[in-house]
């Protein structure tokens, strides 16, 4: 899923809230600079009374360089 001018990489993003707003904490964390996403994992914690998501993503980010 390479696209030419972009890097990839992988991001968390974390939420108390749902498995939703955990990946819009993450594609958050990649900026304005991404171009794509896929969803690579998703884990939720239950602490007590409240639980806890994390989603792991691979994203694909505009190069400088492009």
């Amino acid at each position: 899923m390479e696209h030419a001018g972009c890097v990839v990489t992988e991001v968390v993003g974390t939420s108390d809230e749902s498995v939703e707003a955990a990946i819009r904490d993450g594609m958050s964390r990649a900026g304005h600079a991404l171009e794509w996403f896929e969803v690579t994992g998703v884990r939720s914690t239950v602490l007590g009374s409240t639980e806890r998501f994390r989603v792991g993503l691979r994203v694909g980010l505009r190069s400088r360089a492009a």
